[in-house]
Formats: C-alpha cells, structure tokens, sequence
C-alpha cells in the first residue's frame, strides 16, 4: 500500500495536468483560436509524432508501478524508495500549480506549437519576468521528479527525450519571436533566462517596437 499510494497520486497528477492541457487547446479550438495542436509547419509535426508516445509513457508508468511489483524490462525500476516516491509527489503537485499560474499568465496567447504565419504575442510579466520559458522549466523539472521516483531503463529514456525536445522546442519558439519582434524580444532575451532567471528583479516590457 505505501509502495502505491504515492505513485498512484503522481499518475493522477500527471494525467490531470496533460488533460488541462488538452482541455485548453480544445477550447481554444471551439473559440476559433488556433492552439497549434497539430503545429502547421512539418517539422512541428514530426516533433509532435515523437512526444505523443513520451507523454503516454510518463503518465502511464506511475499507474504501472503502482499497479505491480513484477514488472518486465524495461519496465521495472532499478529501485523504490518511498521517500524519494514522496518527495517526488510534492515536487510534481508544486509544479503543477506553478504551471497552472503561467497557464492563467498566459491567457489566450496560449499556444503549444508554432505557426510561422502567426505574429505570437510576447507574454514577459509573472513569471515571465524571471524566466523566458517557466512552463518549460517547470515540465522538466516535473519529469526530473518522476524519473528519480521510477528509475527504470523506460523512463530514464522517455525522460531524457523530453529534455533534449523541451531544449530543441524552446529555441525554436526563441527563433521564431526573434523574427515576429526582433528587436523587443532580443532585449528580453539578452535580460531573462531561458530555465533560471538571470536577477532577481523582474523584467519591465518597453513594449512594442
């Protein structure tokens, strides 16, 4: 019970924070915003064929875990700690939160994807001030968590493959608002970091080019 209880709470967590997020890009479809769920450039397609799998895998293994103690590879973890299991939780469930609080940032410049077309607004207040990308920086530190509570061969892989995508995505998302708003956007990008702020006072938009 102490062995499934914590990675029990973790798979619901993950599964209501992904369902959020198709709950927004879903209404965002029925109000005729475009939320780039299946991204209009190609490679934005090719990258959302890769991370589908990756997101089934990270909210399906604590559901696994939990379920069995005899799992085959490279299912089964090389160990369960329960503190660690624990202490994983919290760190997902704080995350969450904080994700929720960019989300609601955000608003309707809610986007998971790029259209090259579209002139993407810059979002640089909250916790957009300290940091260019916090709900990147707060999904890797999500799966982080969930790697140390399940560290089997499955998921140290899915983990480090949504890294390297959240790095790669991330800067592509930069190239892109560098060419819709060249000059605004390199001085918040020359101000604030990409994952960890840069200072501790918060970034001031001087707004528009």
């Amino acid at each position: 019970m102490n062995r499934a209880v914590p990675l029990l709470l973790l798979g619901i967590i993950l599964a209501t924070y992904w369902g959020c997020v198709m709950r927004m890009a879903y209404r965002a479809r029925i109000k005729g915003r475009a939320s780039n769920l299946v991204p209009p450039e190609r490679i934005g397609k090719i990258l959302r064929l890769v991370w589908t799998p990756i997101i089934v895998i990270w909210v399906s293994h604590p559901f696994l875990t939990a379920h069995s103690r005899r799992q085959s590879w490279p299912w089964r973890p090389f160990y369960y700690d329960s503190r660690i299991a624990w202490i994983a939780l919290f760190i997902v469930a704080a995350c969450f939160v904080a994700t929720w609080i960019c989300w609601n940032r955000m608003g309707s410049a809610w986007r998971m994807g790029i259209d090259p077309a579209e002139k993407t607004a810059l979002i640089a207040s909250g916790p957009f001030a300290y940091v260019r990308h916090p709900i990147y920086a707060l999904s890797q530190l999500m799966m982080l968590a969930t790697v140390a509570a399940i560290p089997s061969l499955l998921m140290i892989g899915t983990g480090i493959t949504h890294l390297i995508l959240l790095q790669w995505e991330s800067r592509r998302e930069e190239a892109h608002l560098l060419r819709v708003q060249p000059q605004r956007y390199a001085r918040y990008q020359s101000q604030v970091g990409r994952f960890l702020p840069k200072r501790l006072r918060p970034y001031i938009d001087a707004g528009e080019d």
